[in-house]
Protein backbone atom coordinates (compact mmCIF):
# COMPACT_ATOMS: atom_id res chain seq x y z
CA UNK A 1 0.00 0.00 0.00
CA UNK A 2 1.38 3.53 -1.25
CA UNK A 3 2.13 5.69 2.07
CA UNK A 4 0.65 9.59 2.34
CA UNK A 5 4.04 11.19 0.87
CA UNK A 6 3.60 8.84 -2.14
CA UNK A 7 0.41 9.76 -2.75
CA UNK A 8 0.98 13.30 -2.29
CA UNK A 9 3.33 13.26 -5.17
CA UNK A 10 1.34 11.23 -7.47
CA UNK A 11 -1.46 14.02 -6.66
CA UNK A 12 1.00 17.18 -7.37
CA UNK A 13 2.16 14.80 -10.73
CA UNK A 14 -1.28 13.82 -12.15
CA UNK A 15 -4.37 15.50 -10.44
CA UNK A 16 -5.55 19.30 -11.94
CA UNK A 17 -4.64 21.85 -10.13
CA UNK A 18 -8.34 23.21 -9.37
CA UNK A 19 -9.42 19.36 -8.73
CA UNK A 20 -6.64 18.63 -6.15
CA UNK A 21 -7.04 18.57 -2.33
CA UNK A 22 -5.10 20.64 -0.61
CA UNK A 23 -5.40 17.82 2.20
CA UNK A 24 -2.22 15.69 2.85
CA UNK A 25 -3.54 12.47 4.23
CA UNK A 26 -5.18 10.16 2.10
CA UNK A 27 -7.84 8.51 3.53
CA UNK A 28 -8.01 4.09 3.39
CA UNK A 29 -10.62 2.85 5.19
CA UNK A 30 -13.36 4.26 7.63
CA UNK A 31 -15.98 2.93 9.75
CA UNK A 32 -19.22 5.16 10.83
CA UNK A 33 -17.91 8.45 11.67
CA UNK A 34 -13.78 7.57 11.89
CA UNK A 35 -11.45 7.34 8.93
CA UNK A 36 -7.71 5.78 9.02
CA UNK A 37 -5.11 7.27 6.53
CA UNK A 38 -2.55 5.77 4.39
CA UNK A 39 -0.05 5.82 7.31
CA UNK A 40 -2.23 4.42 9.35
CA UNK A 41 -3.57 7.55 11.58
CA UNK A 42 -7.02 7.96 12.53
CA UNK A 43 -9.41 10.90 12.00
CA UNK A 44 -12.75 11.85 13.22
CA UNK A 45 -15.39 13.11 10.63
CA UNK A 46 -17.30 15.81 11.22
CA UNK A 47 -17.49 16.72 7.33
CA UNK A 48 -19.22 13.08 5.94
CA UNK A 49 -17.91 13.79 2.80
CA UNK A 50 -19.56 17.39 2.82
CA UNK A 51 -23.14 15.93 4.15
CA UNK A 52 -23.45 12.25 2.21
CA UNK A 53 -23.15 10.09 5.18
CA UNK A 54 -25.63 10.39 7.95
CA UNK A 55 -25.94 7.07 8.57
CA UNK A 56 -22.57 6.45 8.83
CA UNK A 57 -19.05 4.95 6.31
CA UNK A 58 -19.88 1.62 4.94
CA UNK A 59 -23.34 1.02 7.09
CA UNK A 60 -23.32 -2.98 7.18
CA UNK A 61 -26.89 -2.95 5.57
CA UNK A 62 -25.47 -0.65 2.48
CA UNK A 63 -22.45 -2.67 2.25
CA UNK A 64 -24.27 -5.46 2.21
CA UNK A 65 -26.48 -4.69 -0.67
CA UNK A 66 -24.46 -3.44 -2.98
CA UNK A 67 -22.41 -6.52 -2.57
CA UNK A 68 -25.84 -8.33 -3.31
CA UNK A 69 -26.27 -6.08 -6.23
CA UNK A 70 -22.99 -6.54 -7.85
CA UNK A 71 -23.22 -10.55 -7.49
CA UNK A 72 -26.34 -10.22 -10.04
CA UNK A 73 -25.95 -7.02 -12.56
CA UNK A 74 -24.01 -4.04 -12.67
CA UNK A 75 -25.14 -2.30 -15.84
CA UNK A 76 -27.24 -2.07 -18.56
CA UNK A 77 -28.56 2.06 -19.07
CA UNK A 78 -32.07 1.98 -17.91
CA UNK A 79 -32.93 3.39 -20.88
CA UNK A 80 -31.73 0.28 -22.25
CA UNK A 81 -33.14 -1.94 -20.59
CA UNK A 82 -34.73 -1.03 -17.22
CA UNK A 83 -33.89 -2.79 -14.32
CA UNK A 84 -35.93 -2.78 -10.56
CA UNK A 85 -33.89 -1.16 -8.53
CA UNK A 86 -34.88 1.87 -10.69
CA UNK A 87 -38.35 1.56 -10.59
CA UNK A 88 -38.14 0.27 -6.83
CA UNK A 89 -36.97 3.72 -5.95
CA UNK A 90 -38.80 6.18 -7.68
CA UNK A 91 -41.90 4.25 -6.46
CA UNK A 92 -40.28 4.66 -2.62
CA UNK A 93 -39.47 8.82 -3.49
CA UNK A 94 -42.49 8.94 -4.43
CA UNK A 95 -44.36 8.62 -1.21
CA UNK A 96 -41.92 10.12 0.58
CA UNK A 97 -41.41 13.41 -0.83
CA UNK A 98 -44.28 15.99 -0.24
CA UNK A 99 -44.07 17.83 -3.28
CA UNK A 100 -47.94 18.63 -4.67
CA UNK A 101 -50.13 15.64 -5.68
CA UNK A 102 -48.80 12.43 -7.12
CA UNK A 103 -45.54 12.52 -7.38
CA UNK A 104 -42.83 10.61 -10.67
CA UNK A 105 -39.35 10.54 -10.01
CA UNK A 106 -36.44 10.70 -12.53
CA UNK A 107 -33.05 9.73 -11.09
CA UNK A 108 -29.45 11.22 -11.99
CA UNK A 109 -25.59 11.06 -10.67
CA UNK A 110 -25.56 13.92 -9.22
CA UNK A 111 -26.57 17.29 -7.61
CA UNK A 112 -25.45 19.38 -10.04
CA UNK A 113 -27.14 16.73 -12.59
CA UNK A 114 -30.78 16.92 -10.60
CA UNK A 115 -30.98 20.86 -10.49
CA UNK A 116 -30.00 20.62 -14.24
CA UNK A 117 -32.75 18.07 -15.23
CA UNK A 118 -35.29 19.96 -12.85
CA UNK A 119 -34.82 23.31 -14.86
CA UNK A 120 -35.05 21.30 -18.08
CA UNK A 121 -38.72 19.74 -16.98
CA UNK A 122 -39.57 23.40 -15.69
CA UNK A 123 -38.67 24.94 -18.97
CA UNK A 124 -40.36 22.32 -20.64
CA UNK A 125 -43.82 22.10 -18.17
CA UNK A 126 -44.05 26.04 -18.40
CA UNK A 127 -42.83 26.59 -21.92
CA UNK A 128 -40.64 29.65 -19.88
CA UNK A 129 -37.17 30.21 -19.65
CA UNK A 130 -36.07 32.52 -17.04
CA UNK A 131 -35.01 31.18 -13.36
CA UNK A 132 -34.82 33.03 -10.44
CA UNK A 133 -31.57 31.71 -7.39
CA UNK A 134 -30.97 33.32 -4.02
CA UNK A 135 -27.92 34.90 -2.70
CA UNK A 136 -25.52 32.07 -0.64
CA UNK A 137 -26.89 29.53 -3.20
CA UNK A 138 -25.18 26.67 -3.96
CA UNK A 139 -26.67 24.42 -6.57
CA UNK A 140 -23.37 22.32 -8.16
CA UNK A 141 -20.39 23.05 -11.27
CA UNK A 142 -22.19 22.73 -14.41
CA UNK A 143 -22.15 25.73 -16.13
CA UNK A 144 -25.75 26.41 -15.73
CA UNK A 145 -25.89 25.42 -12.03
CA UNK A 146 -22.73 27.88 -11.31
CA UNK A 147 -25.27 30.26 -13.17
CA UNK A 148 -27.76 29.68 -10.44
CA UNK A 149 -24.95 29.48 -7.74
CA UNK A 150 -25.30 32.70 -5.65
CA UNK A 151 -21.41 33.28 -4.69
CA UNK A 152 -18.72 33.70 -7.90
CA UNK A 153 -15.49 32.53 -6.18
CA UNK A 154 -14.41 29.89 -6.49
CA UNK A 155 -17.14 28.24 -8.54
CA UNK A 156 -17.11 30.72 -11.54
CA UNK A 157 -13.96 32.65 -11.21
CA UNK A 158 -12.16 31.23 -13.76
CA UNK A 159 -14.93 30.44 -16.49
CA UNK A 160 -15.65 32.90 -18.17
CA UNK A 161 -19.57 34.13 -19.23
CA UNK A 162 -21.87 32.35 -17.27
CA UNK A 163 -25.17 31.45 -19.09
CA UNK A 164 -28.26 33.87 -19.44
CA UNK A 165 -31.66 33.75 -18.19
CA UNK A 166 -30.67 33.34 -14.75
CA UNK A 167 -31.46 36.18 -12.18
CA UNK A 168 -30.78 36.76 -8.12
CA UNK A 169 -33.16 38.12 -5.49
CA UNK A 170 -31.91 38.48 -1.87
CA UNK A 171 -31.86 35.35 0.89
CA UNK A 172 -33.45 35.99 4.31
CA UNK A 173 -31.02 35.94 6.68
CA UNK A 174 -31.66 38.64 9.48
CA UNK A 175 -28.07 37.86 11.15
CA UNK A 176 -26.64 39.55 8.34
CA UNK A 177 -29.36 42.21 7.91
CA UNK A 178 -31.74 40.80 5.31
CA UNK A 179 -35.18 40.49 6.74
CA UNK A 180 -37.70 38.26 5.89
CA UNK A 181 -39.93 41.68 4.47
CA UNK A 182 -36.72 42.63 2.71
CA UNK A 183 -36.09 39.56 1.17
CA UNK A 184 -39.73 38.92 -0.47
CA UNK A 185 -39.28 43.00 -1.68
CA UNK A 186 -35.95 41.83 -3.70
CA UNK A 187 -37.93 38.80 -4.85
CA UNK A 188 -40.85 40.67 -6.18
CA UNK A 189 -38.66 43.61 -7.43
CA UNK A 190 -36.19 41.18 -9.54
CA UNK A 191 -39.78 39.78 -10.94
CA UNK A 192 -40.02 43.72 -12.27
CA UNK A 193 -36.61 44.98 -12.94
CA UNK A 194 -34.81 41.06 -14.44
CA UNK A 195 -36.95 38.35 -14.79
CA UNK A 196 -40.85 39.11 -16.16
CA UNK A 197 -43.05 36.70 -14.74
CA UNK A 198 -44.64 35.44 -18.01
CA UNK A 199 -40.59 34.43 -19.02
CA UNK A 200 -40.04 32.90 -15.67
CA UNK A 201 -39.80 29.22 -15.36
CA UNK A 202 -38.73 28.29 -11.54
CA UNK A 203 -38.18 30.01 -8.57
CA UNK A 204 -34.99 27.71 -7.37
CA UNK A 205 -34.00 27.48 -3.29
CA UNK A 206 -32.53 25.50 -0.38
CA UNK A 207 -34.99 25.78 2.37
CA UNK A 208 -31.47 25.62 4.44
CA UNK A 209 -28.44 27.16 2.44
CA UNK A 210 -26.03 24.44 2.62
CA UNK A 211 -22.60 26.31 1.32
CA UNK A 212 -24.21 29.48 1.97
CA UNK A 213 -23.88 29.05 5.57
CA UNK A 214 -26.90 27.07 6.85
CA UNK A 215 -29.12 29.78 7.43
CA UNK A 216 -32.71 27.80 7.28
CA UNK A 217 -35.66 30.16 5.71
CA UNK A 218 -38.50 30.89 8.32
CA UNK A 219 -42.23 28.76 7.48
CA UNK A 220 -43.70 32.10 6.29
CA UNK A 221 -40.79 33.02 3.84
CA UNK A 222 -41.23 30.00 2.40
CA UNK A 223 -45.59 30.52 2.10
CA UNK A 224 -44.64 33.72 0.31
CA UNK A 225 -42.43 31.78 -2.34
CA UNK A 226 -45.00 29.54 -3.21
CA UNK A 227 -47.71 32.11 -2.94
CA UNK A 228 -45.58 34.38 -5.37
CA UNK A 229 -45.21 31.07 -7.82
CA UNK A 230 -48.78 30.01 -7.87
CA UNK A 231 -50.11 33.87 -8.71
CA UNK A 232 -47.64 33.97 -11.57
CA UNK A 233 -47.58 30.41 -13.03
CA UNK A 234 -44.11 29.34 -12.01
CA UNK A 235 -42.82 26.32 -10.21
CA UNK A 236 -41.36 26.43 -6.73
CA UNK A 237 -37.92 23.87 -7.07
CA UNK A 238 -36.77 23.04 -3.77
CA UNK A 239 -32.96 21.97 -3.59
CA UNK A 240 -32.69 19.43 -0.65
CA UNK A 241 -29.31 17.99 -1.79
CA UNK A 242 -27.36 18.79 1.05
CA UNK A 243 -30.51 18.99 3.63
CA UNK A 244 -32.20 16.28 2.51
CA UNK A 245 -32.37 12.61 3.99
CA UNK A 246 -32.32 13.46 7.52
CA UNK A 247 -30.14 15.84 7.86
CA UNK A 248 -32.82 18.57 9.76
CA UNK A 249 -34.39 15.75 12.10
CA UNK A 250 -37.21 15.22 9.10
CA UNK A 251 -36.32 13.75 6.00
CA UNK A 252 -36.03 16.30 3.73
CA UNK A 253 -36.04 19.97 5.61
CA UNK A 254 -38.76 21.78 3.85
CA UNK A 255 -41.39 19.13 5.97
CA UNK A 256 -40.72 21.59 9.18
CA UNK A 257 -42.62 24.29 6.72
CA UNK A 258 -45.61 22.47 5.48
CA UNK A 259 -45.08 24.09 2.07
CA UNK A 260 -45.26 21.59 -0.80
CA UNK A 261 -42.71 22.55 -3.91
CA UNK A 262 -43.57 21.59 -7.57
CA UNK A 263 -40.01 19.62 -7.81
CA UNK A 264 -37.46 18.66 -5.21
CA UNK A 265 -33.59 17.69 -5.96
CA UNK A 266 -31.80 15.58 -3.96
CA UNK A 267 -28.49 13.47 -3.78
CA UNK A 268 -25.33 13.10 -1.30
CA UNK A 269 -26.92 11.14 1.93
CA UNK A 270 -29.85 9.58 -0.37
CA UNK A 271 -27.12 6.70 -1.06
CA UNK A 272 -24.60 6.52 1.70
CA UNK A 273 -21.83 7.50 -0.73
CA UNK A 274 -22.93 5.54 -4.11
CA UNK A 275 -23.24 8.66 -7.04
CA UNK A 276 -26.91 8.94 -7.37
CA UNK A 277 -29.26 11.78 -7.51
CA UNK A 278 -33.08 12.31 -7.87
CA UNK A 279 -35.55 14.90 -9.46
CA UNK A 280 -39.06 14.71 -7.72
CA UNK A 281 -42.09 16.32 -8.81
CA UNK A 282 -45.85 16.47 -9.64
CA UNK A 283 -46.93 13.97 -12.64
CA UNK A 284 -48.42 16.56 -14.93
CA UNK A 285 -44.58 18.43 -14.41
CA UNK A 286 -42.61 15.37 -14.43
CA UNK A 287 -44.23 14.04 -17.77
CA UNK A 288 -43.71 17.28 -19.63
CA UNK A 289 -40.93 16.80 -21.94
CA UNK A 290 -41.41 14.35 -24.87
CA UNK A 291 -39.92 10.88 -24.81
CA UNK A 292 -35.80 10.08 -24.38
CA UNK A 293 -35.53 13.99 -23.51
CA UNK A 294 -34.39 12.87 -19.81
CA UNK A 295 -31.49 10.21 -18.91
CA UNK A 296 -28.17 9.65 -19.07
CA UNK A 297 -25.62 6.48 -19.30
CA UNK A 298 -25.28 5.61 -15.89
CA UNK A 299 -27.87 7.60 -14.57
CA UNK A 300 -29.79 5.33 -10.95
CA UNK A 301 -27.82 2.86 -11.81
CA UNK A 302 -28.04 -0.52 -10.33
CA UNK A 303 -26.07 -0.76 -7.60
CA UNK A 304 -26.73 2.73 -6.32
CA UNK A 305 -30.31 2.29 -6.78
CA UNK A 306 -29.51 -0.83 -4.33
CA UNK A 307 -28.16 1.53 -1.86
CA UNK A 308 -30.40 4.19 -1.98
CA UNK A 309 -33.15 1.72 -1.19
CA UNK A 310 -31.08 0.15 1.98
CA UNK A 311 -30.92 3.63 2.97
CA UNK A 312 -34.52 4.00 3.16
CA UNK A 313 -34.40 0.66 4.91
CA UNK A 314 -32.10 1.85 7.67
CA UNK A 315 -34.55 5.11 7.98
CA UNK A 316 -37.07 2.69 9.26
CA UNK A 317 -35.42 0.34 10.95
CA UNK A 318 -32.89 2.49 13.23
CA UNK A 319 -35.26 5.58 14.09
CA UNK A 320 -32.63 8.29 12.09
CA UNK A 321 -34.74 10.53 12.00
CA UNK A 322 -35.11 10.78 16.02
CA UNK A 323 -31.01 10.30 16.19
CA UNK A 324 -30.76 13.31 13.93
CA UNK A 325 -32.92 15.67 16.39
CA UNK A 326 -31.18 14.02 19.52
CA UNK A 327 -27.39 14.82 17.99
CA UNK A 328 -28.96 18.48 17.04
CA UNK A 329 -29.60 18.88 20.89
CA UNK A 330 -26.01 17.56 21.62
CA UNK A 331 -24.55 20.00 19.16
CA UNK A 332 -27.03 22.94 20.32
CA UNK A 333 -25.87 22.24 23.96
CA UNK A 334 -22.19 22.45 23.85
CA UNK A 335 -22.32 25.50 21.23
CA UNK A 336 -23.94 27.46 23.83
CA UNK A 337 -21.48 26.62 26.63
CA UNK A 338 -18.50 27.85 23.47
CA UNK A 339 -20.73 31.10 23.26
CA UNK A 340 -20.29 31.75 26.96
CA UNK A 341 -16.85 31.23 27.08
CA UNK A 342 -15.47 32.48 23.59
CA UNK A 343 -15.88 35.56 22.51
CA UNK A 344 -15.31 34.98 18.58
CA UNK A 345 -18.01 32.26 19.01
CA UNK A 346 -21.63 33.84 17.12
CA UNK A 347 -25.21 33.09 16.27
CA UNK A 348 -24.73 29.11 17.34
CA UNK A 349 -27.80 27.40 15.74
CA UNK A 350 -28.99 24.02 14.50
CA UNK A 351 -32.26 22.44 12.73
CA UNK A 352 -31.77 18.93 14.09
CA UNK A 353 -28.23 17.69 12.78
CA UNK A 354 -27.82 20.81 10.24
CA UNK A 355 -25.66 22.89 12.23
CA UNK A 356 -23.42 25.74 12.81
CA UNK A 357 -22.09 28.67 14.30
CA UNK A 358 -20.22 32.14 12.92
CA UNK A 359 -16.26 32.93 14.17
CA UNK A 360 -15.97 37.04 14.66
CA UNK A 361 -13.78 39.48 15.17
CA UNK A 362 -16.14 41.26 16.94
CA UNK A 363 -20.00 39.73 18.42
CA UNK A 364 -21.42 43.34 18.62
CA UNK A 365 -20.81 43.91 14.83
CA UNK A 366 -21.22 40.50 13.53
CA UNK A 367 -17.87 41.27 12.28
CA UNK A 368 -16.80 37.57 10.18
CA UNK A 369 -13.09 36.56 10.63
CA UNK A 370 -12.64 33.97 8.03
CA UNK A 371 -8.70 33.54 9.42
CA UNK A 372 -9.99 32.09 12.53
CA UNK A 373 -12.02 29.67 10.80
CA UNK A 374 -9.37 28.67 8.38
CA UNK A 375 -6.89 28.24 11.04
CA UNK A 376 -9.63 26.32 13.05
CA UNK A 377 -10.09 23.78 10.42
CA UNK A 378 -6.52 23.49 10.14
CA UNK A 379 -5.82 22.60 13.40
CA UNK A 380 -8.13 20.75 14.29
CA UNK A 381 -6.96 18.37 11.00
CA UNK A 382 -3.70 18.68 13.18
CA UNK A 383 -5.44 16.88 15.94
CA UNK A 384 -7.20 14.20 13.97
CA UNK A 385 -10.61 15.94 13.36
CA UNK A 386 -12.43 16.50 9.88
CA UNK A 387 -13.79 20.27 10.11
CA UNK A 388 -15.61 22.13 7.58
CA UNK A 389 -16.19 25.80 7.13
CA UNK A 390 -18.52 27.55 4.66
CA UNK A 391 -20.54 30.72 4.36
CA UNK A 392 -20.42 33.96 2.32
CA UNK A 393 -17.72 35.24 4.43
CA UNK A 394 -16.09 32.11 4.73
CA UNK A 395 -16.70 32.04 8.43
CA UNK A 396 -19.20 29.62 9.40
CA UNK A 397 -18.49 26.43 10.67
CA UNK A 398 -20.39 23.26 9.86
CA UNK A 399 -21.52 20.03 11.33
CA UNK A 400 -21.96 17.09 9.07
CA UNK A 401 -20.96 13.88 10.98
CA UNK A 402 -23.19 10.83 10.58
CA UNK A 403 -26.21 10.97 12.48
CA UNK A 404 -24.88 8.00 13.64
CA UNK A 405 -21.94 8.83 15.19
CA UNK A 406 -21.32 7.55 18.79
CA UNK A 407 -21.42 9.76 21.72
CA UNK A 408 -17.71 9.19 22.80
CA UNK A 409 -16.59 9.70 19.24
CA UNK A 410 -18.67 12.87 19.14
CA UNK A 411 -17.62 13.94 22.25
CA UNK A 412 -14.23 13.29 21.49
CA UNK A 413 -14.11 15.52 18.43
CA UNK A 414 -15.96 18.53 20.34
CA UNK A 415 -13.51 18.80 22.47
CA UNK A 416 -10.78 18.54 19.80
CA UNK A 417 -12.72 21.82 18.62
CA UNK A 418 -12.62 23.36 22.10
CA UNK A 419 -8.92 22.67 22.52
CA UNK A 420 -8.27 23.94 19.59
CA UNK A 421 -10.68 27.41 20.11
CA UNK A 422 -8.39 27.75 23.28
CA UNK A 423 -5.51 27.92 21.89
CA UNK A 424 -6.44 30.09 19.11
CA UNK A 425 -7.81 32.73 20.85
Amino acid sequence: MSSNAELNELKHKYVAAGAASPATAFADHAENAEIWDADGNRFIDFAGGIGVLNVGHRHPKVVAAVKAQLDKLMHTCQTVMPYEGYVKVAEKLSHIVPVRGHAKVMLANSGAEALENAVKIARAATGRSNVICFDGGYHGRTFYTMAMNGKVAPYQSDFGPMPGTVFRAPYPVPYHGVSEDEAIRGLKMTLKTDANPKDTAAIVLEPVLGEGGFYPASTSFLTKVREICDEHGMLMIVDEVQSGFGRTGKMFAIEHSGVEPDIMTMAKSMADGMPISAIVGTDKVMDASGPNSLGGTYTGSPTACAAALAVMEVFEEENILEKSRALGDKLAKRFNVWADKFDCIDHVRNMGAMAAFELVSNKAEHTPNPELAAALCKKAREEGLILLSCGMYGNTIRFLMPVTIQDDVLNEGLDIIESCLESLT
